[in-house]
């Protein structure tokens, strides 16, 4: 596997025995990765990968979702939010009415 030109870290609030807690873990995350999963298919990018992790520690933004190696950070991620993001990223930059930071 080639190293991938961009790297989207979802917060799935899983703790490190692997069981699903908190915020992002009730909004669906898991839902959303698949979401993600799929649109970035659809739009050919395989040069993105897609890593679930434990809590990011932004509770009152959850979802999360971070992309590097830009360093964007986004909150409140639903399906909506992820299609402007990818448009965004396919065109080079940032969704700027959704970062957090």
């Amino acid at each position: 596997m080639e190293k991938p030109k961009h790297h989207i870290f979802v917060c799935s609030s899983s703790r490190v025995n692997g069981e699903p807690k908190g915020v992002c873990s009730r909004k669906e995350a898991s839902q959303l990765i698949q979401y993600l999963e799929s649109e970035l298919n659809d739009r050919g990018m395989e040069e993105v990968m897609v890593t679930n992790t434990g809590c990011m520690k932004l509770c009152d933004h959850g979802p999360v979702m971070v992309i590097y190696p830009e360093g964007y950070w986004y909150g409140n991620v639903n399906e909506e939010a992820i299609d402007q993001i990818l448009d965004a990223l396919e065109e080079g930059k940032a969704a700027t009415d959704l970062l957090l930071m």
